[in-house]
């Protein structure tokens, strides 16, 4: 019985970093495919700091922006860039989950739509309304708190999609990615981690607003208890698709309860 390939501490980060976005990762290109596979496995602790990057650049465009064009515009302009950095990587996954979820009435019909690369009326309307609605949020957020809304919500939705991989196992479906690969290694302690390298930046958020914060974390839990009811009744188990929704559905519950305590 063989061992976990040896890697270099410095790769997870930046397999992290390579996984969630489209920005070059150099150093990357000599792993094996034994390295690579376990390397992301352990990477996912990283995925809320790789997440508060991504919610930096995207601020950074939206203040920008916003000195140029009004907040509607920059917003739009915004999300573009960010959907650009990510290869809307989460976007779809909306698309997908709403498209499976909504036309499947059983664990096989469910499965075979969320196979389905072609977007239906369900995915097509969760879409519009998951972005539509990030979008309204971030239009209507004070502009003191656009930096920290984006930032710790980008966080927190990577940290939402580790804690459904360390309490949903992965669905028998054929084929393997994110969370046959990477989430089936995915336990309690990863999710430690993940918490404790989320820290500076939710804790922060926290810190400036701790009624906002008590709302999200009470609103992560009941998502939490619902979306895993829910994915093992329809799914059996979830996929990278399921993990994708877990990501914008923490974000928009961090913007949905700072706005309400702010707005």
């Amino acid at each position: 019985m063989t061992g976990n390939p040896v890697i270099s501490w410095w790769m997870p980060p930046l397999l992290a970093v390579q996984f969630l976005t489209r920005l070059p990762v150099p150093g990357l290109n000599r792993l094996s495919a034994e390295q690579a596979r376990y390397g992301l496995s352990r990477s996912v602790i990283w995925f809320p700091l790789v997440g508060a990057l991504v919610g930096v650049i995207t601020a950074a465009v939206l203040v920008a922006t916003a000195h140029i064009w009004p907040r509607a515009v920059a917003v739009i302009i915004a999300l573009a860039i960010e959907a650009r950095l990510t290869g809307a990587f989460h976007e779809d996954a909306v698309a997908d989950f709403c498209d499976a979820f909504g036309g499947g009435h059983d664990v096989e019909s469910t499965q075979r739509i969320m196979k389905d690369s072609r977007i239906g009326s369900y995915g097509a309307l969760g879409l519009v309304l998951a972005v539509g609605l990030r979008a309204a949020l971030l239009i209507a957020m004070p502009q003191d708190w656009i930096m920290i809304a984006l930032i710790a919500s980008a966080c927190f939705g990577r940290f939402l999609a580790v804690a459904v991989m360390a309490i949903v196992a992965p669905a028998k479906t054929q084929g393997g990615g994110l969370a046959k690969d990477v989430s089936g290694r995915t336990d309690v302690m990863d999710l430690i981690w993940a918490n404790l390298i989320a820290a500076p930046v939710l804790g922060l958020f926290a810190y400036w607003h701790p009624a906002a914060a008590l709302l999200t974390l009470s609103g992560a839990v009941l998502f939490l208890l619902w979306f895993r009811a829910i994915l093992l009744r329809r799914l059996g188990g979830s996929t990278g698709d399921c993990l994708g929704f877990a990501v914008y559905g923490g974000q928009l519950l961090l913007l949905l309860a700072l706005l309400a305590m702010v707005g």
